[in-house]
């Protein structure tokens, strides 16, 4: 069970010696509010009704901390106090008094302790009125006063208390969804990173077996790409891994140095890879090449390395074409091959965390098998209104 939401207030004094005022100011509470609300009906309100309404603070720190005992000091002051047959003024006040206190536990406790302090309260309230002697028609109306009043500090209370769980429930579903938006960017990261490069790594790996006894030069060729392959692949995983482990700098403390982000810049080193697997790559440039967010930039090349693993993998062909088309206020992507098709429906998470990266830029993400045979990946991300590419 959570724990009960109180009231905090900044206290000059040290906590014990706040905490023995604060009992010491509730217990004398009922004493103290004996004296200052006597009067008679020959005296004015005033006097009185000035010093319940400076006594009425006594209990207000034991109320903060302990709201259960200093509600009871309260309306046993507020008891006490129909034995001096107070001014009508005086009553109002410890009967808002009460309500207050009461709705403020409503607010910051359990309903089963929130019944029960209304009861109680009702139930004091009701015998302090007939203690005061208003008459059977007084007494029914004062009765029902009492009840409106007290029913109305309870809504008040328990609306505070709805909006603050339902506050808590956004903040707790806000951090759930943040933590489940964290673990896809991962996923996707690392897919599409290590995909590619088990690609290459398989391929090559197969190549060198088969002509390892009889072109043993093209054998070493093939284990140095593995070799490189599964360098860069490491490397990139470190990167990933330190990026999740790195924890806030302390005072003083250098930043962890961050490595860069891959981005189209380094397409030709991806299309050498991909070359190496056994697929030539012709790209294409459409539109004057500009900077680009890095967001975008990331996506795009995420994009081009998950569609150039799936024809690795999948297309069976020994060529593509990639075209990176920069038009005004949007980047375009293709990816094309004459294969025998690309990846279908349940084979992976590729495709999936394409269209992922695409709709969380609000972009337009297409893929499928071309009317002419092979496949076809299109993805549009809109930029930004400060860069413009025309």
């Amino acid at each position: 069970m959570p724990a009960e939401p109180r009231l905090h207030m900044s206290w000059p004094l040290p906590p014990a010696v706040s905490v023995a005022l604060a009992w010491c100011g509730a217990m004398a509470y009922p004493f103290v509010l004996f004296f200052a609300a006597r009067g008679t009906p020959f005296d004015s309100p005033g006097l009185p009704f000035v010093s319940a309404v400076a006594v009425t603070v006594l209990p207000l720190g034991l109320l903060c901390r302990r709201p259960l005992p200093a509600l009871a000091l309260m309306l046993l002051g507020t008891y006490v106090t129909a034995t001096t047959t107070p001014f009508w003024q005086v009553v109002y006040l410890l009967v808002l008094s009460n309500d207050l206190a009461a709705g403020y536990v409503v607010a910051t406790r359990t309903r089963r302790v929130a019944v029960t302090v209304a009861v109680t309260t009702l139930g004091v309230q009701v015998a302090f009125a007939a203690r005061l002697g208003t008459g059977t028609d007084g007494f029914a109306r004062t009765v029902v006063v009492l009840v409106l009043a007290l029913a109305a500090a309870w809504a008040t209370g328990h609306s505070i208390r709805a909006r603050r769980e339902h506050a808590a429930a956004l903040r707790a579903q806000t951090a759930a969804q943040a933590v489940a938006a964290e673990r896809l960017r991962i996923a996707r990261e690392l897919h599409d990173m290590i995909a590619h490069s088990i690609g290459v790594i398989a391929i090559q790996a197969g190549v060198g077996r088969r002509v390892i006894d009889t072109q043993p030069d093209e054998a070493r060729n093939a284990l140095a790409t593995i070799e490189d392959t599964s360098r860069e692949t490491l490397s990139g995983l470190r990167r990933t891994l330190g990026a999740l482990r790195r924890i806030e700098p302390g005072p003083g403390a250098e930043p962890a140095p961050r490595e860069p982000v891959p981005g189209l810049a380094d397409l030709d080193r991806l299309t050498a890879s991909t070359k190496d697997a056994g697929v030539h790559v012709d790209v294409r440039w459409l539109g004057g090449r500009r900077p680009l967010p890095p967001d975008i930039d990331l996506a795009a090349f995420r994009i081009v390395q998950e569609a150039l693993t799936n024809v690795v993998r999948h297309a069976n062909t020994p060529d593509c074409r990639v075209t990176i088309g920069y038009q005004d206020g949007e980047l375009t992507i293709e990816v094309a091959d004459e294969g025998r098709g690309g990846p279908t429906s349940g084979t992976g998470y590729g495709i999936t965390g394409m269209r992922e990266r695409v709709s969380l830029l609000r972009g337009q993400f297409t893929a499928g098998p071309r009317p002419g045979g092979g496949f076809r990946v299109v993805a549009r991300l809109p930029l930004s209104e400060g860069v413009r590419l025309s």
